[in-house]
């Protein structure tokens, strides 16, 4: 006959307390037990699959046999199920944050990123970029016409009275170029002011209003994309007043020149931000057959896409107005860079399509 088995210490320490202690004594351990059953149920399962996911950290993933590929989604869940289950169990403190780690890295193999930066800029600007743009035609043709009536109701404006040009045109933006200048300040704010600090101060502050422009036009096309297409009209009114009082003194081609350097990128750059703020604006109102929320989040993906080239495209400008501008003191020269930059972009976005694929 078997001899009954001997009772554990804290079972033989139970008949020393009250019958209440014992219990807890008696459930503690049962715990206990559960516990490291638990564990070793599944702890080969956990061993696997940190071998598994080491291997592929390291880079040896060609060391991975097919057959612990495949196990690998199904031994991530089994391990996500168990870190579940010993959260709410006793399972001791070490070896639970050992699985929270465990899972977290199985995550990143599992459905992290596959590619590095180096791919993820190779498919960015490989085309990843231009055909975000390009799935917002649309909205482009849009902004581009909120752009042209914003600048001839710039120009209207203080047409009909000269005071709506400081309404339009920033204080700090203003210093000579005002109603009333003569010919020959106006043309001294254009050329050989190269070593001057006055043109360094104007180009900043245009720029600064120009990159404000583009970051609200995008962030504000939630709300069905009316504060993005108002911004649009707005900051190109100051374009617009800008070529009335040039335009008053014969200066036009000239002004023209002096913005295109940099202007024809960060205009650019203004026109694609407008967009994505209508393109998200436009998901909002009209999502179709999807859920507005899976409309949003698809248009906003996008748009982010394309705002991550708008910034590029605005520290482009930057220096083509801290440098090209400044070097480069006469009109032909100017216009020369600028229309280069212009087809440069357009033939980018809409001619050459690339290898890469919209995100």
């Amino acid at each position: 006959m078997n001899e009954p088995a001997a009772p554990s210490l804290l079972g033989r320490l139970g008949g020393w307390f009250s019958p209440a202690a014992s219990a807890e004594i008696a459930a503690a351990e049962d715990a206990a037990l559960r516990s490291d059953r638990f564990r070793l149920e599944r702890e080969g399962e956990w061993k696997r699959l940190d071998a598994i996911v080491t291997r592929i950290e390291r880079g040896r993933l060609r060391s991975v046999s097919d057959e612990d590929l495949l196990a690998l989604p199904a031994l991530y869940r089994t391990a996500v199920s168990s870190l579940a289950v010993a959260r709410e169990t006793s399972l001791d403190a070490e070896t639970l944050a050992w699985l929270e780690v465990l899972t977290r890295r199985a995550w990143f193999v599992v459905y992290g990123p596959r590619a590095g930066l180096g791919d993820w800029l190779l498919r960015f600007f490989g085309g990843g970029w231009s055909a975000s743009v390009r799935a917002l035609s649309s909205e482009i043709l849009i902004a581009l016409a909120l752009m042209v009536c914003g600048t001839v109701a710039g120009w209207l404006l203080v047409a009909s009275d000269p005071d709506w040009y400081y309404a339009l045109i920033p204080g700090g933006m203003a210093d000579a170029r005002v109603p009333g200048a003569s010919r020959a300040v106006l043309m001294g704010t254009l050329f050989g002011q190269q070593g001057q600090q006055g043109l360094a101060v104007f180009a900043a502050a245009l720029f600064s209003n120009n990159a404000q422009v583009a970051i609200l036009a995008f962030a504000l096309g939630f709300a069905f994309g009316l504060p993005s297409a108002m911004l649009l009209i707005q900051n190109t009114a100051t374009l617009g007043a800008l070529l009335w009082l040039y335009h008053g003194q014969g200066l036009t081609l000239e002004l023209v020149g002096w913005l295109s350097v940099h202007g024809t990128t960060e205009l650019y750059a203004i026109l694609l931000a407008g967009a994505a703020g209508l393109h998200i604006g436009r998901a909002m109102a009209f999502p179709g057959e999807a859920a507005l929320l899976d409309a949003a989040a698809a248009a906003g993906r996008r748009a982010a896409q394309v705002m991550v080239g708008v910034v590029l495209m605005l520290i482009v400008a930057g220096l083509l107005e801290g440098f090209a501008r400044q070097l480069i003191d006469n009109t032909a020269g100017r216009l020369i860079v600028g229309s280069f930059m212009l087809v440069f972009w357009t033939a980018y976005f809409f001619v050459w399509r690339g290898t890469g694929r919209e995100s």
